[in-house]
Parts: structure tokens; C-alpha cells; sequence
């Protein structure tokens, strides 16, 4: 049987709780047909990059299937007669992976390099900039005058 990861956004308005019923349905129709259904992930609520039907964050929910293609087309029929389910895509994999997906892992810091991230390291010399943020700033300007003078 072939392979898939099913990722789909559920409204961002329904309850963690509603979103695992929404899950044991799918579940209980892939297994209905004879399919099964590995790891799921449920990755949160996370803000989408655009508005989707007036939502602006969404459930995201990764499912690994095992099944026929019979199974998983009536499961996306009925996803996309759901009100709550905004988005859904489904991958055909050659093989499932069982790890936790990069979305589950946890970042570690030090991988970053450096402690400033992107910009590099802000500590020491800024370029001129300096330290110092007493009266004199250095440099060739005029000191200013009052409006009188």
C-alpha cells in the first residue's frame, strides 16, 4: 500500500479538543478502509502567513497514512466539505519516517553560530559608533549655537 503525510489547518477557532475529534474521524475512516495510521503530530496553533476564510492563525495537524488511494481521496472529499478544516495537502512518500518532523524538534541556539545571529556580534566596536555615550562625541562637528547668537 503506497505511503502518505497528510498535513491539514484547522480553524483557528475550535478547541485543541475538537481538533483531536477531527482527527479520530479521519482515523476511523482510513482504518475503515483499510488502511492504517502511523504518527500524528499535532504541531499547534500557529499564526498563517495570509488570511484563509477570515482565520488568521490555524491547527496545524501532520498524519502519516499507509493506505489505498481509494481511502485517503474520500478522506479529502469529506475534509474539504468540513467548515472547520481551512487547508489540507496530502504527499505520496516512498517511505514514512517515524521521527518527530522538523516542526516537532527543538531548536537548539548554539547551532546558530555566534551570539548576535545574522548580524554578528554586536559586542566590542560598532563601527565608530561607540561606547561612550558621554557629551563629547567626537567627530569634526561644529558645536551648536543658540537661537540668539
Amino acid at each position: 500500500m503506497p505511503h502518505y503525510e497528510h498535513v491539514f489547518l484547522a480553524r483557528q477557532d475550535v478547541s485543541a479538543q475538537q481538533v483531536e475529534a477531527l482527527v479520530e474521524q479521519y482515523k476511523g475512516l482510513i482504518e475503515g478502509a483499510g488502511g492504517t495510521v502511523g504518527k500524528v503530530e499535532n504541531w499547534g496553533l500557529r499564526t498563517i502567513a495570509y488570511r484563509i476564510k477570515k482565520n488568521r492563525k490555524a491547527h496545524y495537524t501532520l498524519m502519516n497514512i499507509t493506505a489505498p488511494h481509494a481511502a485517503v481521496a474520500e478522506m479529502e472529499r469529506q475534509m474539504g466539505l468540513s467548515e472547520d478544516v481551512l487547508r489540507f495537502m496530502t504527499f505520496k512518500v516512498d517511505e514514512l519516517d517515524e521521527e518527530p518532523s522538523a516542526m516537532m524538534q527543538k531548536r537548539d541556539r548554539d547551532d546558530r553560530g555566534g551570539r548576535g545571529g545574522r548580524f554578528g556580534d554586536r559586542g566590542g566596536d560598532r563601527g565608530g559608533r561607540g561606547g561612550d555615550r558621554g557629551g563629547d562625541r567626537g567627530g569634526d562637528r561644529a558645536p551648536r549655537r543658540a537661537e540668539g547668537e
